[in-house]
């Protein structure tokens, strides 16, 4: 289910296609500035999450999802879309567009599909050649893509990945930040448009007041480490996004790298989502980059699973009116 309201202009429908990009907790940290021949998307940080997120790392990615989606978009109303990065002052993306005679994306009719699938995958391996098509889209100015798909090297992620996240579990600051993302019921997520959806990730929709309570019952670091478990040994392999220098620039161009990762999946029937506790727990980022075998100015940015499975409902999007300023 998703809400967009109505595209009143070519330009306004390029910023209902941008908002359909991820976003870290589907937060939609961004406003967007329509101008004449441009198009900027600047953070939003009433919107971060400092708990998560203390240096802002995932707003930066979600600027460059958003970004990412408004290329191919472009294409398909004849224009060319450039997005500039400005790391100076509010750290803006300007997104310059031209006519142009460039042939539409075919990556264009995956931005309405592309979804975090937060389900079981059925376990099966993904083609060399698919492989190669998620490396070529992964892959960026700066940013490099690790493929892993060797059971043991998946099983070595799946360690890093129970360590954060239990580290995660026991912190009360994220724990409340997450549950006052989630909107627990249709009715919650209609109204506010935004926040992860609890059909969305395959938990009962229950009004806010029962899933509050039920959530305080239930999601407990062993119960999802479980989860993590077994839905890591039902993916098809892990995919780690790394950048070659720790700023805003190259973040955005993780986040670009990840969308284009992520519409090619789509495009070719391959869910994913992300598993982002490893370079999200401070302690841990460092210990998972070693392993990795990453040089000291090296960030690894995202991690991601992905498999072929079934879809899930679709998370909320806010209408455009509430993103322009």
């Amino acid at each position: 289910m998703q809400s967009l309201g109505t595209a009143t202009s070519p330009m306004h429908d390029l910023v209902r296609q941008a908002v359909l990009a991820s976003s870290s907790h589907n937060t939609q940290c961004w406003r967007f500035r329509i101008a004449e021949k441009s198009i900027t998307i600047a953070p939003d940080l009433t919107r971060r999450c400092p708990a998560v997120d203390p240096d802002d790392h995932h707003v930066f990615v979600s600027l460059g999802c958003a970004a990412e989606n408004m290329v191919h978009a472009a294409l398909a109303t004849g224009l060319h879309a450039d997005p500039r990065f400005d790391p100076g002052g509010d750290g803006m993306i300007t997104v310059n567009l031209e006519a142009t005679q460039e042939r539409i994306s075919p990556l264009f009719s995956a931005i309405s599909e592309r979804q975090c699938t937060r389900g079981d995958y059925d376990g099966q391996p993904i083609s060399a050649a698919e492989l190669s098509q998620l490396e070529q889209a992964g892959t960026g100015d700066g940013i490099s893509l690790r493929l892993l798909t060797a059971r043991p090297a998946i099983e070595s992620v799946l360690e890093y990945i129970v360590a954060a996240n239990t580290v995660q579990m026991n912190d009360t600051a994220f724990v409340a930040e997450l549950k006052s993302w989630i909107r627990f019921g249709a009715d919650e997520a209609l109204r506010t448009g935004d926040g992860l959806f609890a059909g969305a990730s395959g938990n009962p929709v229950l009004p806010r007041w029962l899933g509050s309570r039920m959530m305080g019952l239930f999601f407990t670091p062993k119960s999802e480490n479980e989860k993590y478990a077994r839905q890591i040994r039902n993916s098809a392999g892990i995919a780690v996004f790394v950048s070659e220098r720790s700023n805003k620039a190259h973040w955005v161009e993780a986040g670009r790298c990840y969308e284009r990762f992520a519409l090619q999946a789509t495009a070719l029937g391959i869910r994913n989502t992300f598993l982002n506790q490893p370079v999200e727990v401070g302690a841990i980022r460092p210990q998972f980059a070693a392993w990795l075998g990453l040089a000291s100015y090296q960030r690894p940015d995202l991690v991601v699973r992905f498999g072929r499975g079934p879809a899930m409902p679709l998370s909320m999007r806010r209408p455009v009116q509430a993103v322009l300023v």
